[in-house]
């Protein structure tokens, strides 16, 4: 009997040497591969990103909002390199040059025909084991935003019509996303 093949484990370096303008995530080891992003997704994209930060501007938060490509590095290891559509980082020691180190406080991920497992599963459980405090899942195909708050242990979907509080912060809203 031979001897079982042992999965290939991938690290930062791989994700390092990646040719110039291909882009991947690295999750237990395991590297997947990203697609471009469609229109619909960017112009979601810059308007959560605008809206966030106007609403960061108006109240003199040190918040700051990120899109991809960032780096995020969750844990402690170099098996893990995740690159949200869009995160928002509170604890300024979390950033460098590089990214950030630990969980942001909010991640939104938009997805794609080719992210919908990811997003919705793989990334889910890791987001909220390494301490994120919000995550949405905004998904253009079924027009539904999915937010997890992980700080009260609650999941509620909103459709693109209604406003989506924001958990992380009392009295913001985000709308209007079904009129792009």
């Amino acid at each position: 009997m031979g001897a079982l093949r042992q999965e290939d484990i991938y690290t930062l370096e791989d994700i390092y040497a990646l040719p110039d303008g291909e882009r991947a995530e690295l999750i237990d080891g395991q590297i997947y591969y990203l697609a471009a992003p469609s229109r619909t997704h960017q112009k979601i994209s810059m308007f959560l990103s605008r809206e966030i930060s106007d609403y960061i501007k108006q109240n003199n938060g040190l918040c700051e909002v990120y899109a991809a490509p960032f780096a995020v590095f969750l844990n402690n290891d170099n098996q893990n390199y995740f690159e949200p559509d869009l995160c928002v980082i509170c604890d300024p020691s979390k950033l460098d040059e590089k990214g950030c180190h630990g969980a942001p406080d909010w991640i939104v991920e938009i997805v794609s025909q080719g992210s919908r497992q990811m997003d919705y599963y793989r990334k889910l459980f890791k987001y909220r084991e390494a301490g994120v405090k919000e995550y949405w899942v905004i998904d253009p195909d079924r027009t539904i935003s999915t937010v997890y708050n992980f700080e009260k242990d609650m999941m509620e979907e909103y459709p693109f019509d209604e406003k989506v509080p924001v958990g992380i912060w009392k009295g913001f809203s985000v709308g209007g996303i079904d009129r792009l």
